[in-house]
């Protein structure tokens, strides 16, 4: 100690202190100056100054107050460092030595106040000890660390921050944070919708919605959002992957439907979207008939460098857990529309259809309740006139007074919710409807636009099977919502059943015909 005193004496010193976490008191840092100061004193040494590095991990030299120091050191303005532990300077071991090493060179001396090791070889030695040792300490405490979030992850507990939509729970689990989830839902509806990204940015900002982060949105803001999986409620941490394992924000259709315009964007802000060569139009809808997965869009060269496009299981391409075949896109495209206008807009059904219509809108009307909100504006009216009649026959009391107030109050109320009643009135023309769908039914099932109309007006699901089999689930039969359908390939095509000219046929409802669907 003697000796090291006469070293340090008189020399101008800085003290050096950093705690690494909040978890940490914040006395922690005037504790480590304390120490110091008293260290600094024992030896002789003048501190003219202080670096603090508050809630910053020694893992990393990445921190401002010691770069600064560094720099300091680098330029003369002192002659020694004083820090609490060597784990001040660098937790890892050779971190530190080359950080000492580095203040060697500026002609600046490292001390210690609870590592105080004479500057010896036996005293180096130890010191290099005590170094590994805080290094295992923090290697270990790593490991603890990922130790215990890999656990919660196990229990599906949030792990940090969470995304937007979602916050953690009083119990430490992910729970819905409502007035976000709404927001990503709006996100996701109308990327689906082929929405510019620019301009679903400004309509946010126009609210003050501000991003997870706290920042306005912009055109970058939204590729995260669309392609994270917890919106489907998966739970994700590292390499744990829980179905189910949070609350769902969008569903599986629309989370696909969102995936295949992002794909399908060259450029992802670029011009609003419309139907065309590169869409796969039962994205969300088309589903495996052995594993129950979504069909995804994949396209593929043949032998003659010709581009196809294809549907796949989307369990078979990343899982490789499904056997699958692949199914053409312009053949089962054609062969669903055609199966929609077969099943879901013969005359039958079409009557069918605008009689429920008429009586779903009629039933909302009547929910509105038009006229009772009539009847009630009209006794108020009444009693209103009774009382200007009351006072001016000269009863003016204050209990007429408060009467007047409540009927005028009263009065505004009912007027504004008769004028909104009245606004969400829908008239239907059971005629003209009837009329748009034969209009429908006599389009060409070809034409890609009236195929992604009718996919999207009837139908909820189609489940296809290797044997030629078709399960479709439409959006308005109720219960009775689903109907399986034979599919037949064309005899004879030239290459095989995945030729360029293979046809595919559904069989009519009795069954007594079948139909081409598809022709090269």
């Amino acid at each position: 100690m003697a000796r090291k005193k006469n070293i340090a004496a008189g020399l101008d010193a800085v003290i050096y202190a950093r705690y690494s976490s909040h978890n940490q008191r914040e006395v922690s840092i005037e504790q480590q100056i304390a120490e110091c100061t008293k260290h600094a004193a024992a030896l002789g040494l003048r501190i003219v100054g202080t670096y603090e590095d508050r809630a910053i991990s020694g893992k990393t030299d990445n921190r401002p107050r010691f770069q600064q120091m560094m720099r300091d050191a680098e330029k003369g303005k002192f002659q020694a460092v004083v820090a609490w532990k060597s784990n001040r300077i660098g937790r890892n071991m050779l971190q530190a030595m080359v950080n000492e090493a580095k203040l060697d060179d500026y002609g600046v001396k490292v001390f210690y106040a609870e590592e105080d090791f004479d500057d010896t070889a036996a005293g180096r030695f130890a010191l290099r000890n005590m170094m590994n040792v805080n290094q295992f300490y923090s290697e270990n405490m790593a490991e603890d660390i990922i130790r215990g979030l890999y656990d919660n992850a196990n229990k599906c507990m949030a792990n940090g921050r969470q995304p937007l939509g979602y916050k953690r729970g009083a119990d430490g689990k992910v729970m819905l944070d409502e007035p976000a989830a709404a927001v990503v839902r709006e996100i996701f509806t109308r990327v689906a919708a082929g929405d510019l990204f620019v301009d679903i940015a400004r309509d946010l900002n126009a609210k003050g919605i501000k991003t997870s982060k706290g920042a306005a949105w912009n055109k970058g803001s939204f590729q995260s959002i669309c392609q994270n999986e917890r919106y489907k409620g998966i739970y994700i941490y590292g390499n744990v992957r829980i179905v189910d394992g949070i609350p769902r924000i969008v569903s599986d259709e629309l989370w696909y439907r969102v995936q295949e315009a992002m794909r399908m964007k060259k450029n992802p802000v670029g011009t609003r979207h419309r139907v065309g060569a590169e869409d796969y139009l039962l994205t969300g809808k088309l589903r495996c008939g052995h594993c129950g997965s979504y069909m995804t869009g994949v396209s593929g060269t043949s032998r003659n460098g010709e581009l196809h496009y294809y549907y796949t299981c989307q369990k078979r391409r990343t899982e490789h857990a499904c056997n699958k075949k692949n199914v053409r896109r312009d053949v089962i495209e054609p062969a669903i529309a055609q199966a929609i206008k077969m099943y879901c807009l013969t005359d039958d059904v079409i009557e069918w259809m605008a009689d429920q219509t008429v009586q779903y809108w009629e039933k909302h009307d009547n929910d509105l309740q038009i006229e009772a909100l009539e009847q009630q504006l009209a006794e108020n009216k009444k009693a209103t006139s009774n009382m200007l009649l009351a006072i001016e026959m000269g009863i003016i009391t204050e209990a007429t007074r408060s009467r007047m107030v409540e009927l005028e109050t009263e009065n505004s109320k009912l007027t504004a919710q008769l004028s909104a009643a009245k606004r969400d009135v829908v008239k239907i023309n059971r005629e003209d409807l009837i009329d748009e769908l034969h209009i429908l039914r006599s389009k060409d099932i070809q034409d890609r636009e009236v195929q992604a109309e009718l996919f999207k007006d009837f139908l909820v699901a189609a489940y296809i099977y290797d044997d030629n089999r078709l399960k479709m689930v439409f959006s308005f039969m109720g219960k009775d919502n689903s109907v399986e359908i034979p599919l037949e390939t064309g005899e004879d095509p030239p290459d095989g059943e995945d030729s360029p000219d293979a046809k595919m046929f559904v069989l009519t409802p009795d069954c007594s015909t079948k139909k081409a669907l598809y022709f090269v």
